[in-house]
């Protein structure tokens, strides 16, 4: 039976399937993505991520860095960071945030720029380095990195089972032996409530005044949660609105356990905090630091 595309239950089933691509989004999230963390997580996991890097040897891969939330500052502390993401407007904010907050002593940005990867590895005397690249096949060389981490859910952004496989088997591919993997997973997500048309910022951004309108949508069988992200800026009489979706699968913290040992990490420790208190079910931080064997 032909699809028709007039049929507005057609129009947004396929709509809800498209969205449910998880790097979709996030080209439209760039210019919003720093205000709003900046009043939700801010950089309260910085410091760990910190404690993981120091005293590695060689350079350090961040995936999914996004706007240099994190590289920034393990490079401002001495790191020799790569970051890799999928979106070119996340990047082109963190090579203008690396330039803006450099500083003689320690300039991250006095390099910074978007480079192809073989670039990137080959000048170790730069503090910080973006890629633009796909996390499930990372464009880097056989046991390149000591060190890899995935703060803040970036894993979550692979939607389907597929994606994730081969997500693991490529940060596998690309750490050293007995290297670190340490990744980051958004707690319970999956149990949050739906809702439609909540608001849950208000401030201001470069001039405007800024409203995030959030709604939320469950596909419970599938572990995916679909954030309907609406940003309305007012700029004296002018009024625009930013509306996209992000879309995340979320895996239990046993459950992506085994998935890294399938692709032959061992399980090294599971935090449930920043300060590396044990993790339980019911902790609000889901840390888990794996070796490859």
């Amino acid at each position: 039976m032909p699809v028709d595309a007039a049929n507005p239950t057609n129009r947004k089933s396929r709509a809800a399937n498209h969205a449910r691509e998880g790097w979709e989004g996030w080209d439209d999230y760039a210019p919003f993505y720093d205000w709003e963390n900046a009043r939700t997580l801010g950089r309260r996991d910085v410091p760990f991520w910190n404690r993981v890097a120091s005293g590695t040897h060689g350079p350090v891969l961040e995936l999914g860095c996004g706007t240099g939330r994190v590289t920034i500052p393990l490079a401002r502390a001495g790191a020799h960071m790569v970051g890799i993401d999928r979106s070119a407007p996340m990047l082109a904010h963190a090579v203008r945030r690396a330039r803006r907050l450099s500083n003689p002593r320690n300039p991250p940005g006095s390099q910074s720029a978007i480079r192809n990867p073989q670039s990137a590895m080959k000048n170790p005397q730069s503090p910080m380095e973006v890629v633009r690249g796909d996390i499930r096949w990372l464009p880097f060389a056989d046991c390149a990195f000591p060190l890899v981490i995935a703060p803040y859910g970036i894993l979550q952004s692979l939607v389907r089972p597929a994606d994730l496989t081969a997500a693991l088997a490529s940060v596998a591919r690309v750490l050293q032996p007995d290297g670190t993997f340490g990744l980051y997973l958004v707690p319970d997500v999956p149990n949050w409530r739906e809702y439609r048309n909540h608001v849950q910022l208000r401030g201001r951004s470069n001039g405007a005044r800024v409203t995030l309108v959030e709604s939320v949508s469950q596909d419970r069988d599938r572990r995916l949660t679909t954030f309907e992200q609406r940003f309305v800026e007012r700029r004296g009489r002018t009024t625009q609105e930013h509306r996209f979706l992000l879309t995340f699968r979320t895996l239990t913290v046993p459950q992506m356990s085994r998935r890294l040992e399938r692709a032959g990490f061992a399980i090294e420790s599971v935090f449930g905090d920043y300060r590396g208190r044990p993790w339980d079910a019911r902790a609000d931080v889901w840390i888990i630091l794996a070796k490859r064997v």
